[in-house]
């Protein structure tokens, strides 16, 4: 068991600030797990999983989205958040993150839930040569086709709109018109491992299995009655199979 320093870790980037939290092994250069998280999330939502990973000797980096939710610690409003200021926001960290002293920059994984899934499979198309194994956990691919069905036309987006007492703004819903997220993924050539429920009805348990399809080398790992949100002993056994994914991948 390895012991760990625990830090804030602030990233500027675009003219605003990422929060974020830093778990870091005592020891030189050690593989990393950058965490998205989801809809509404905060970096605590994988406190557990990057104690977990630490303990073990992988370090990991959990941060909020600007704008992802409303207890965000980062900058901007919700309804200044859009799928691409998230995929900015994990770009910088990975940018960042290159460069510590104690990681190991060919080993830097991202770990993404829901539309931090979504997100870090958009991310891991551009950062090939950067990611070294990508795991998706219940991935939100289903968020562009869900909303441009309910939004068809730009002039039917409303400038707000609340979702489970989140405040969007219109730029949330007009950068994603028209927009094809299967075009914009699958290119990543590295080993990707997602994790979904077989009783999600927030993201069908259809959009894991096609997302485990267009990747050449992928597997989806099916949980029996787990939903959009795990149980705990769900989430005890996506962290030991995300040690042993990095664990085999490095």
């Amino acid at each position: 068991m390895n012991s760990y320093q625990k830090e804030t870790v602030k990233i500027k980037h675009h003219g605003r600030e990422v929060f974020g939290v830093s778990y870091m092994p005592n020891k030189k250069k050690c593989p990393v797990v950058i965490f998205s998280h989801g809809f509404n999330g905060i970096n605590e939502d994988f406190a557990m999983n990057s104690d977990y990973l630490a303990k073990n000797g992988v370090g990991a980096y959990g941060f909020d989205f600007c704008g992802g939710s409303v207890n965000s610690k980062s900058d901007l409003r919700t309804n200044e958040m859009s799928i691409f200021t998230e995929k900015e926001d994990l770009c910088a960290v990975v940018e960042n993150i290159k460069t510590w002293e104690n990681v190991d920059p060919d080993n830097i994984f991202l770990f993404g839930g829901s539309q931090g899934g979504l997100v870090s499979a958009l991310v891991a198309d551009e950062y090939i040569k950067d990611i070294k194994g990508l795991l998706l956990l219940f991935p939100a691919l289903c968020i562009v086709a869900d909303w441009n069905k309910k939004f068809p036309t730009l002039g039917s987006i409303p400038d707000a709109y609340e979702l489970w007492e989140v405040q969007l703004g219109r730029v949330f819903f007009e950068s994603i018109h028209e927009y094809d997220v299967f075009d914009h993924i699958g290119q990543f050539d590295k080993n990707v491992l997602i994790f979904h429920g077989d009783q999600d009805d927030i993201v069908s348990l259809e959009y894991g299995k096609k997302a485990s399809m267009i990747y050449p080398h992928a597997r989806i790992e099916v949980f029996p009655g787990e939903g959009h949100g795990f149980s705990e002993a769900g989430n005890q056994r996506v962290a030991e199979m995300t040690y042993e994914f990095i664990k085999a991948n490095i």
